[in-house]
């Protein structure tokens, strides 16, 4: 057996070296465990932001008046209830509404029972009402609610439309401090129409038709649905208002009904689903299978543009 040589005592540089070493093979095993996480995987019916509203939604929308409500209303008031109970319990909490739908009056017994905190409820008026204060307060009354979520101005074409809607907007305003509504906006129909809401400071929200068909989209004319329509013109303007910190939500998807053919929702869905812009998007169903397949086809689409 070979005698070991005596130990040379330490000095105090290495030992310092050899502690630092011993201490880094030690946190080594434990570090090379950890893992990134993964990303959260998106789907149709997670609660998002609206803008910097503070108020969130589901990605998805139901939208109550396909053709004026006239589709939603076809279906019988119980069908109705039916449908939209079966939309919340997929995960859809945001449904959109106005008053010219003929749905309107329904609204209140489809969403009895459920819970207020976690619904979005979005409304619209029309035109220029005498009293526009007792208008926003037959929303409250009429959904049988303390507060309408978001509010929208209606069907909007005018080229410059803030300087005729003062009187309309102002009580607007007033209604949200009274916190009768918690957000307000305008759902435009004309391009002109677009670009005042983008340019102006007043809205909160913005109602946008959009799809890559251009199908119902806002056109160059004052006409809510003219020609010379032209989908990146719209994106421009979704751009100014993401860029102002306002809510986006998508309409129209599938071209008011007319992309009968599924090539065509699907190639609509993905190309929103991709628009960083819009933070949620609205459809408008009439049976299951068309709320079960616009939460697949999101999914799908959310999942490869990860």
């Amino acid at each position: 057996m070979e005698t070991a040589m005596p130990s040379q005592p330490l000095s105090r540089r290495q030992f310092l070296e050899r502690s630092a070493a011993l201490t880094g093979a030690l946190l080594l095993p434990a570090c090379s465990l950890e893992r990134p996480r993964a990303a959260a995987r998106r789907t149709a019916v997670d609660q998002v932001a609206l803008g910097q509203t503070g108020l969130r939604l589901s990605r998805l929308g139901f939208g109550t008046g396909t053709n004026g409500g006239h589709v939603q209303f076809a279906l019988g008031q119980e069908a109705f209830t039916s449908l939209v109970r079966y939309a919340y319990d997929q995960g859809i909490t945001y449904f959109d509404c106005a008053q010219t739908y003929r749905t309107f009056d329904w609204i209140k017994g489809a969403l009895k029972g459920l819970p207020r905190e976690k619904l979005f409820l979005q409304s619209k008026i029309p035109g220029k009402p005498d009293q526009v204060l007792a208008a926003i307060d037959r929303h409250r009354k009429v959904f049988d609610t303390d507060y309408v979520d978001s509010l929208l101005i209606h069907c909007m074409v005018k080229d410059g439309w803030t300087d005729g809607w003062k009187r309309i907007m102002d009580a607007f305003d007033e209604a949200q401090a009274k916190q009768w509504i918690r957000a307000k906006g305008v759902s435009c129909h004309s391009l002109p129409a677009l670009r005042t809401a983008a340019a102006s400071p007043w809205p909160q929200v913005h109602l946008v038709r959009v799809n890559p068909q251009a199908s119902h989209i806002d056109g160059l004319d004052e006409n809510w649905n003219g020609p010379n329509r032209d989908v990146a013109l719209v994106l421009q303007e979704l751009a100014v208002m993401r860029a102002k910190g306002r809510g986006v939500i998508g309409m129209k998807l599938i071209g008011n009904g007319d992309f009968t053919d599924p090539a065509d929702r699907e190639k609509s869905i993905r190309f929103a689903m991709r628009r960083p812009e819009l933070d949620a998007v609205v459809i408008g169903f009439k049976n299951r299978a068309e709320i079960d397949e616009a939460i697949q086809r999101m999914n799908q689409a959310l999942a490869e543009a990860a």
